[in-house]
């Protein structure tokens, strides 16, 4: 089998263009999906606060803002 690349620009406001035609919940996605693929920080974050959840080191919305 045979893995071959195909290179092409992509214009930002093409890519910007298509993002804002996706429905909320596939634009909401695509957007962590990049944000996970460009941002080990993300990653991390994200690992870290479900390790909290799941040692139950959490707050509720009114111990946070007292409402």
């Amino acid at each position: 089998m045979l893995n071959k690349a195909i290179k092409m620009e992509v214009k930002p406001e093409i890519i910007i263009q298509a993002v804002r035609n996706m429905k909320k919940k596939e634009r909401d996605s695509f957007l962590e999906d990049l944000l996970a693929s460009t941002s080990p920080e993300y990653l991390k974050s994200i690992k870290e606060a479900r390790d909290d959840y799941k040692a139950g080191r959490i707050k509720s919305h009114v111990e946070v803002f007292g409402r």
